[in-house]
């Protein structure tokens, strides 16, 4: 997320986000390095080695939070977060609550540390980052290649023993995450982006036309890829976790809220209420970043109080798929 761009090492405000038939088009990620347990791909796993960038209102960048979180990586890769709202400089740092500023580069906006990594990059400036502090740049900013690296590279540093890509079940986490990509992660973003109609028609109707097919698999298995968490069920958190705030409203996805899906609800809150989670999740960062930030969507940009969602409410997923 982030609705500047740089140009040969400028930053440009405002770009273009969509196509000539009004589809919001979501450009690839660059910084595409891994890193590896052995070092073998020149980035070693290490403790104190790797700063994370991310914004709480961010779903993407949210992901690798969680993965940080829940592996027990804290103390081994730092962290920095983004102020809510953008504006003129897209993300910024701040020392607003929620918001903890860059200690590594010292840099005021997110676009600075992209140039420090490629002083002429042309591209959007998104989060999240992961920064290596040896060599002075970026390795990745694709989220979901840094959930992998979390959960497979880092095992010997991470203090918690759990596993979201099992290897029995990595078949299908895979193609679990590419078929949620499309309609459901990016297709809030396709809806809530589209400027002509038939583009929004189109994502809308893929969305919950995908939203109703995993209501009915969740109706036979506690998780999307059976009775384990795995990184899939993060990926759709993220988006879940912001539909009825945010998506219902904002971008119009507002034919059925998650809490009228009586699974995918009770779903969403089993994995919230998962241990060290909700500490991942700012609704306060997430409504200020979305009212605020898309003045094309929300020209007032009036933040909205509600609507009431009770996340630590009981859920029946650990009873009615009881082992």
């Amino acid at each position: 997320m982030g609705l500047g761009i740089l140009k040969d090492g400028k930053w440009i405000s405002e770009r273009e986000q969509e196509d000539s038939e009004g589809k919001f088009i979501r450009p690839s990620t660059t910084f595409r390095n891994k890193i590896t347990a052995d070092g073998s791909s020149g980035f070693k796993a290490e403790p104190g080695r790797y700063h994370l960038y991310i914004s709480w209102a961010c779903p993407w960048a949210c992901r690798t939070a969680i993965l940080r979180q829940l592996k027990g990586l804290q103390e081994a890769i730092a962290l920095s977060v983004v102020a809510p709202e953008i504006h003129d400089n897209g993300w910024e740092f701040s020392d607003e609550p929620g918001s903890i500023p860059d200690p590594v580069n010292g840099a005021n906006y997110l676009w600075q540390i992209y140039l420090q990594a490629d002083p002429n990059y042309s591209g959007r400036v998104t989060v999240p980052v992961l920064w290596d502090i040896q060599t002075g740049t970026i390795v990745n900013n694709e989220s979901r290649e840094i959930m992998r690296m979390f959960d497979t590279e880092f095992n010997h540093i991470a203090t918690h023993d759990i596993d979201f890509y099992p290897e029995k079940l990595q078949k299908v986490v895979d193609e679990t995450i590419d078929a949620i990509y499309q309609p459901i992660n990016n297709g809030v973003y396709r809806a809530g982006f589209a400027t002509k109609q038939s583009a929004y028609d189109e994502a809308v109707t893929e969305l919950f036309a995908a939203l109703d097919d995993w209501e009915k698999v969740l109706g036979k298995q506690r998780y999307l890829c059976g009775n384990q968490i795995t990184e899939a069920d993060w990926c759709m958190f993220t988006t879940l976790f912001r539909f009825d705030s945010v998506y219902y409203v904002h971008f119009k996805c507002n034919l059925r809220r998650i809490v009228d899906y009586p699974n995918l609800w009770n779903y969403l809150k089993d994995l919230y209420q998962q241990p060290g989670v909700k500490e991942t999740c700012n609704l306060d960062h997430i409504k200020r970043h979305y009212y605020r930030s898309h003045p094309k969507v929300n020209p007032t940009r009036i933040v909205p109080k509600g609507p009431l969602i009770d996340f630590d409410a009981p859920h029946n997923r650990d009873r009615v798929f009881a082992q």
